[in-house]
């Protein structure tokens, strides 16, 4: 398997919350396992392709293709969905934010899969604020919500931070992107800016529906234990969950595989996590919250 093996969703002229388009846009997936069983998205992250998502997935892994229906899709400017390395005028590409990425899965999702409900979206880093957005976004569409060393909103000294990355990214000559494409959809991320929310962020977190299971790191220093705790506090009763990583590596803790010891300690967070939560129960807790809306 390699890095070119994946797939694409035409998407056509696609309309940006900032009502800029991205010409004749596509988006990158690749999948494992049979469309008939629950399915799973799990997004890219900053500066990774579709193959660095592989670690996680396995037939000894929670996310077992035999189990499960599992699409990966690619972030916009990730270099394999639509990007500023790829498109007709190199360079030239528009803000993107996660709802925009968001939109575009769940239309991978729902017209070319015909998938009505997911049973979880789960990510590290920018993929963790992928899980948020799903959540908020299409709250009644999914069961379950693992972010892992994410946020639902970029910090001011994450922001800093990557000023510095932006900043070495855009000073590099004779290159068309080298992430730079990604780094604006990271540093604007808040579930809040989106219908119904309006900037409202504790209203957008009280709207998630989704069991969740939170899981920083606590030695990552983008993404603090203490960020999580108010994401979970201002959640719902019953529907957060926090669990803090027990490792040295700060934000690679959820990283690509590279430490057996946190892959171990993730999988069976989320292992324990999908038994705790079976799908009827899943959907007992969602209307018991439409109760007390």
């Amino acid at each position: 398997m390699t890095q070119e093996d994946y797939e694409i969703f035409k998407l056509g002229d696609w309309e940006l919350q900032t009502r800029e388009k991205i010409t004749d846009a596509h988006i990158a997936y690749k999948t494992f396992g049979d469309p008939k069983s629950p399915a799973i998205v799990y997004p890219s992250w900053f500066s990774g392709s579709i193959a660095d998502n592989f670690w996680l997935i396995g037939e000894d892994k929670t996310l077992n293709p035999k189990e499960f229906f599992i699409i990966i899709p690619a972030l916009f400017g990730n270099g394999q969905s639509s990007s500023p390395s790829n498109q007709p005028t190199p360079g030239v590409f528009p803000k993107v934010s996660f709802y925009d990425n968001v939109r575009a899965q769940y239309e991978l999702v729902t017209k070319h899969f015909g998938i009505t409900h997911l049973r979880a979206v789960i990510g590290w880093s920018m993929g963790g604020a992928q899980t948020f957005q799903w959540a908020t976004q299409y709250p009644d569409f999914i069961d379950l919500a693992i972010p892992f060393c994410g946020a639902s909103k970029t910090s001011l000294h994450n922001k800093v931070f990557l000023e510095g990355v932006k900043s070495a990214l855009l000073a590099v000559k004779n290159t068309r992107s080298a992430g730079s494409g990604e780094i604006g959809t990271w540093q604007n991320g808040d579930v809040s800016m989106q219908e119904p929310y309006n900037g409202d962020f504790e209203k957008a977190m009280a709207s998630i529906k989704a069991k969740t299971l939170v899981l920083p790191s606590k030695t990552d220093l983008y993404f603090p234990p203490e960020d999580s705790e108010y994401e979970v506090a201002c959640m719902r009763p019953g529907v957060g969950k926090l669990d803090v990583f027990p490792s040295a590596w700060g934000h690679w803790a959820g990283g690509p595989g590279d430490n057996k010891e946190d892959v171990a300690w993730l999988d069976k967070q989320l292992s324990t996590f999908f038994a705790e939560n079976r799908a009827g129960g899943v959907t007992a807790m969602s209307e018991k919250l439409e109760g007390v809306l």
